[in-house]
């Protein structure tokens, strides 16, 4: 398992427990103490968790920094975030849509809606009804694989003859990006 799926696997475990030991986390992930330690650094400088004696914990949401990408950990404050609005009333943010879908996949039980920006219009859309273009020939500097969001397959489609792409359904946008991602990591998060 690499250093960021341990990372993933220790903040879902500690959203659902608030708190572990050390030593429990290096029995559940059957690694050394010591890679533990260097595992929750980055979590401990992006103030995601907190020490206690003996252990870690989850720091109350509130007290993160709001413009932090959920997933990647980037600084999300341009109009392809995307808002992942949770059972518990929290509000997630993520830097785009790719790692609203792959965040999504992670928590899909607690997420009660998903809001997101349309690509063309920039109206405001729910991402479980929108259509997603995969596979653009533009950059737009962000995850990858790109994932824009459309209110309608019309749009996604206009969109789609001048700068390529696949379009997909929300479901199909998720199975496309995990496929793509397997074995690698988000542009910008942390290896």
């Amino acid at each position: 398992m690499l250093p960021i799926e341990r990372r993933q696997q220790i903040l879902l475990w500690l959203e659902q427990e608030a708190y572990l030991r050390i030593s429990e986390i290096s029995k559940r992930l059957e690694v050394s103490e010591m890679t533990i330690y260097r595992d929750i650094k980055p979590l401990l400088d992006q103030q995601k968790v907190s020490k206690t004696s003996n252990g870690i914990r989850l720091v109350p949401r509130q007290q993160m920094l709001s413009t932090c990408c959920s997933y990647c950990h980037k600084v999300s404050h341009s109009r392809l975030s995307v808002q992942l609005i949770k059972s518990n009333q929290l509000v997630e943010q993520t830097c785009c849509a790719h790692c609203a879908l792959l965040r999504y996949q992670d928590c899909r039980e607690d997420v009660l809606q998903i809001i997101c920006r349309d690509f063309l219009t920039d109206t405001t859309i729910s991402a479980q009804i929108a259509c997603f273009l995969l596979h653009t020939d533009i950059n737009l500097h962000c995850c990858q694989p790109q994932a824009l969001p459309f209110e309608s397959v019309h749009q996604a489609q206009q969109f789609q003859k001048g700068f390529g792409g696949v379009i997909y359904d929300f479901e199909g946008a998720i199975v496309a990006i995990q496929t793509e991602m397997t074995g690698s990591a988000c542009c910008h998060k942390e290896t």
